[in-house]
């Protein structure tokens, strides 16, 4: 397994205050887990936001950084909190009122893939844990918070646009027509992550380009936005959800004949992305 806990393609020249990150994209499986787990490859990548990293490769191209996983989710989840750990996964830890996303399988290090299909027979010491947060979760992190920092000091504003890819069927909580549901939905946790005008001109690119795109519903925005998104520091995080079914093949994990054409029109909505912001003068200038 790579030792390199993510990949960051910095741009020739930052022209914009917008990053781009795939924090669920990672695809490096470690031999043992693979070998210890209960579940065939597919299933195991079950979890993965897959090809995410190469639908958005171009940002650099258009002066944003981009920062993607190389962990894979089903081995650490870098959209947790470090401290949510599993009692009924780890060793040595006590039962107690944990989080909901630990309650289902869900914690940074995951008990269970999608469809609540359980990862491996038996638990994993502490020691271990540890280590996978400490090699991954952190450097990863520690890099995130850097490239926002720094966006702020040239520009004046950062903007996180977190990307990420959801099943098809989980769009059924909505219960409306097919032609109805979303391509895409935006997340800003309802307003708390990202300022109104942020997500707007993010919705229009996506709209303009001919996607349905919804808010909120059923993807709001998990730890990364909730953290990072701090509005009133001139710091704002919008996650992005595109249906898998638009690119991909989900039950085989491949591309789709779509994925091509979906990569070139997102090209198109990631140019419109990255001029929020741009016209501002940067702060190193004045």
């Amino acid at each position: 397994m790579t030792q390199t806990p993510y990949r960051l393609t910095m741009p020739a020249t930052q022209t914009t205050p917008v990053i781009f990150a795939s924090p669920h994209s990672g695809r490096d499986y470690p031999h043992a887990f693979r070998k210890n787990s209960v579940l065939d490859a597919l299933a195991l990548r079950s979890s993965e936001d897959a090809f995410v990293d190469l639908l958005f490769e171009a940002a650099p191209a258009y002066g944003a950084p981009l920062l993607c996983a190389s962990v894979p989710r089903a081995y650490l989840d870098l959209n947790r909190d470090a401290e949510e750990l599993d009692a009924a996964l780890i060793k040595g830890m006590s039962a107690q009122a944990t989080s909901p996303h630990v309650l289902s399988g869900l914690g940074v290090i995951p008990r269970v893939v999608s469809k609540g299909r359980v990862i491996r027979r038996g638990k994993i010491p502490m020691a271990e844990a540890q280590t996978r947060i400490r090699t991954y979760w952190h450097p990863y992190h520690a890099q995130l918070a850097q490239l926002l920092h720094d966006s702020r000091e040239i520009f004046g504003q950062a903007v996180l646009v977190d990307c990420h890819s959801m099943p098809h069927d989980a769009l059924k909580v909505l219960e409306m027509p097919s032609a109805g549901l979303p391509d895409v939905v935006l997340g800003d946790r309802f307003g708390a992550s990202a300022n109104g005008e942020i997500i707007d001109q993010i919705e229009a690119a996506f709209q303009t380009a001919g996607l349905k795109v919804a808010r909120n519903k059923p993807f709001a925005g998990a730890y990364i936005a909730q953290t990072y998104g701090r509005p009133s520091h001139n710091q704002h995080v919008v996650q992005i959800e595109i249906d898998r079914s638009l690119y991909m093949h989900e039950a085989e994990m491949r591309p789709n004949d779509n994925f091509q054409p979906l990569k070139l029109l997102l090209n198109k909505i990631i140019a419109e992305i990255v001029n929020i912001g741009r016209n501002s003068v940067p702060l190193a200038a004045e």
